[in-house]
């Protein structure tokens, strides 16, 4: 459910309000319809009214931003003691924590700051994919070439996003039901397998390469199917004649 920005800010901040609509910003609707997405949302709100009051977005920015640098740093160290996997787990855990919490945490205080958090948000998580697309191709799990594919089908992705938040005013933080929650799941489940079972297929395929191909198929056609739709429906709505 979006919440419109003046609900917030004018509450709490005037001259934030007066600043956004001095600079025209406006405020995308937020799609997420993830299969953990109402479970998710309930838990972050019910961890964010009993969040310390010492504690604040930005912190919770920086926690999820140093786990996901943490999380590439246990997969090139996995390389050498594969313990390392079940660091990763936790560090996405953590990340998990810092990078959905920040916004609600934000929300429920009715202290948003709307430019700034989507951007520094964003930024983050785009440096935070390349170190960890880079410590699984650094970590042996990975053929390095299938890290790159996923990381640049993730920029992509993120692309994709951000031009139809300004040209569509939608953000969408799902995509055919999966979003980043599910996507952790899944990247901690790879772990606990490869903990146990380091090869597949009589050690001729790595798990991870298996399914980086499985999830770099899926990220290409989403990519392919909503820039067609997107294009399609900004054509039809600015038919020229």
């Amino acid at each position: 459910m979006a919440t419109s920005l003046a609900d917030f800010a004018e509450q709490t901040n005037p001259k934030t309000l007066a600043e956004v609509r001095r600079s025209g910003f406006r405020q995308a609707t937020r799609v997420h319809g993830s299969f953990l997405a109402t479970a998710e949302k309930r838990a972050l709100i019910w961890m964010a009214e009993r969040t310390p009051a010492c504690v604040n977005s930005d912190h919770l920015t920086v926690l999820g931003f140093a786990a996901q640098i943490g999380t590439g740093v246990c997969y090139v160290l996995a390389g050498w003691d594969r313990r390392m996997l079940l660091a990763a787990i936790v560090c996405l855990a953590v990340n998990w924590f810092g990078d959905s919490l920040d916004g609600t945490l934000a929300r429920v205080r009715q202290r948003q700051r709307p430019r700034y958090g989507f951007y520094v948000d964003h930024i983050t998580d785009s440096i935070g994919a390349t170190a960890m697309m880079a410590g699984l191709a650094l970590s042996g799990y990975m053929h390095p070439v299938i890290a790159i594919g996923l990381l640049i089908a993730f920029l992509l992705l993120s692309i994709k996003s951000y031009l139809a938040t300004y040209t569509l005013g939608e953000f969408h933080l799902s995509f055919w039901r999966f979003g980043p929650t599910e996507l952790r799941i899944l990247l901690a489940v790879g772990n606990l397998a490869l903990f146990r079972w380091a090869w597949v297929l009589h050690g001729r395929y790595r798990l991870f390469d298996i399914g980086g191909a499985i999830g770099l198929a899926g990220m290409a056609a989403i990519l392919i199917f909503f820039s067609l739709k997107n294009t399609i429906r900004l054509y039809g709505e600015e038919r020229v004649g």
